[in-house]
């Protein structure tokens, strides 16, 4: 009786997780590595809620960070991608070229492309241009303020966690990083180019709606980079807003992602991007 009983509450236990592994997959549609441009790293996945919409959704483009020298697409997946699909959001996760691959600029020339593709192909993924962001953490980032403030391209806000503001920062001096020496080697010109990258160095008027995330603990991504980003974009006229995550680190705990993404989205409704 007791070993019947046993695998019973057995089968219901596994019968619980297939169906909660399959609700979960059943979540979202995916369109994996598709060609955005000519080069192996060049590609982008699609993540579309599985039901469906009469009307054109939201648009957002994810770009992961790793100092320009290593991460993935994927590991951006359930921490940045999901929690825009759930409000309804349409996601273009982008892979780029990394440092080893090829330096400066070509990651920033790689999500340019990216982000006018997605632009391009908004009416078969039932995407509203008028409602596309871009968002990012540390050098995905500055990839993504980069992005908007292409006066090429046409973003409707950005999110950005904990970008790098200041290239040239992190390229000399004692908050020199590794990872900056990597993307922007010795050259003729290395400073001046590390310049024309720095978001800090590209605010105008008329850029889209900011909103910047970063930890005052951050030993990484100094968080003044961010205080002077949002006081240079206010200063300009933009519309700019830094939250800031007392004791925060480089890369938020899940406990702050959480308390973080109603905020996000209150932000992202008051500027008439998600309902």
């Amino acid at each position: 009786m007791v070993v019947r009983r046993f695998g019973f509450m057995a089968c219901l236990v596994l019968l619980s997780l297939a169906f909660s592994f399959r609700a979960y997959s059943l979540e979202y549609q995916i369109q994996a590595n598709v060609r955005y441009d000519q080069y192996p790293e060049t590609v982008l996945d699609i993540l579309q809620p599985s039901v469906p919409s009469l009307a054109d959704r939201p648009g957002v483009i994810v770009i992961h960070g790793g100092g320009w020298v290593e991460g993935d697409k994927e590991g951006v997946l359930d921490q940045f991608c999901l929690p825009f699909v759930r409000r309804g959001m349409i996601v273009a996760n982008v892979e780029y070229r990394l440092a080893k691959a090829a330096p400066a600029p070509a990651a920033l020339n790689d999500v340019l492309k990216a982000a006018q593709w997605f632009e391009d192909h908004a009416a078969q993924f039932h995407v509203d241009r008028k409602r596309i962001i871009a968002t990012g953490g540390s050098a995905g980032g500055q990839l993504a303020l980069m992005t908007a403030m292409a006066p090429a391209i046409k973003m409707a806000a950005v999110v950005d966690f904990f970008g790098v503001a200041d290239v040239a920062d992190q390229l000399d001096g004692p908050r020199q990083r590794p990872y900056a020496e990597a993307w922007i080697p010795e050259q003729p010109g290395r400073m001046e180019l590390a310049g024309r990258l720095s978001p800090i160095n590209n605010v105008r008027k008329g850029l889209p709606p900011i909103l910047a995330l970063h930890g005052d603990a951050d030993d990484v991504v100094p968080y003044d980079q961010s205080v002077a980003l949002v006081k240079s974009l206010k200063n300009a006229g933009d519309d700019a807003e830094l939250i800031t995550v007392p004791g925060g680190r480089h890369g938020f705990t899940p406990a702050e992602m959480e308390q973080l993404w109603p905020r996000i989205f209150q932000w992202l409704k008051k500027h008439k991007i998600v309902s």
